[in-house]
């Protein structure tokens, strides 16, 4: 899980990212609002009520109906109250969250909490999209760009591993047509140690993908290829039989994607 924040008429509002999801915090926009209130007090408007159910049924298959119509139907009376712990307990509504500890408040995914800002002002709601849209922009040029950079090294590896093999395996006079034979042979061996097959068996797996096997990597994967493109090129010069450097290839990819997904590096990039 991680924390980023966004600045919504001078009112820093945080968003927690996990698992490709967001939660902005209502109890940070609230600061926004003039007057004494409360989230609770937003609850008991029977069309923010009604809102939530809709979402709540169209995204939440453990949502329970049943209890929440019966908490809907108290709505607009004067003693009415509920709270957001209340509806999860009951209604197991996933897309409001009342947390504590490190990121403690009230957080709702974005749907919710854009139709929350209207509630402080129509002002604070477009404002309030408008940044976040930003953030994401920002966060996919960031993407793109790692991408592109891993790209650019796997890429310069390449020609590395290339050159070591032209130098080292391909005999004197040997066809062009040869000489791309053993180079595939050499790049499918790289695959079949990061990915576990060919790119002929992934083409064979994947016929509605497009690209090749290496353009549907995540940054991980083309980070450790452009490792593994460099120490093949050092196992070649020394002469190292092809069925040992599949081995230890395979044992380099398993380390090194095990150490860079759980390091702290990596979560930085995202």
């Amino acid at each position: 899980m991680t924390k980023k924040t966004i600045t919504v008429e001078n009112t820093e509002i945080s968003i927690l990212q996990e698992n490709d999801n967001d939660c902005i915090s209502l109890t940070d926009m609230l600061k926004g609002k003039d007057g004494d209130f409360h989230i609770s007090d937003w609850l008991r408007n029977r069309n923010t009520l009604e809102y939530i159910k809709v979402w709540e049924e169209m995204y939440n298959p453990v949502f329970n109906y049943g209890e929440f119509a019966i908490i809907e139907n108290r709505s607009g009376l004067n003693g009415f109250k509920v709270s957001v712990k209340e509806l999860a307990a009951k209604c197991n509504i996933i897309s409001i969250k009342s947390t504590t500890g490190r990121y403690g408040g009230t957080y709702a995914h974005k749907d919710i909490a854009f139709e929350f800002g209207m509630w402080i002002s129509p002002k604070f709601k477009l404002y309030l999209i408008r940044d976040y849209q930003r953030l994401k922009e920002e966060e996919q040029l960031k993407l793109n760009s790692e991408w592109n950079l891993s790209r650019f090294l796997a890429k310069t590896n390449y020609k590395i591993h290339t050159d070591a093999v032209k130098e080292n395996l391909i005999p004197p006079k040997l066809a062009k047509n040869q000489e791309g034979f053993i180079y595939a042979n050499e790049a499918d061996m790289l695959n079949k140690a990061l990915f576990g097959l060919t790119a002929k068996e992934w083409r064979e797996q994947n016929p509605d993908k497009k690209g090749n096997i290496r353009d549907d990597s995540t940054i991980e994967q083309l980070i450790v290829l452009s490792n593994m493109e460099a120490m093949n090129a050092e196992l070649i010069k020394l002469q190292t039989p092809a069925y040992d450097r599949l081995l230890r290839l395979n044992e380099i990819a398993i380390y090194q994607m095990i150490s860079i997904t759980g390091g702290s590096d990596i979560k930085k990039l995202n």
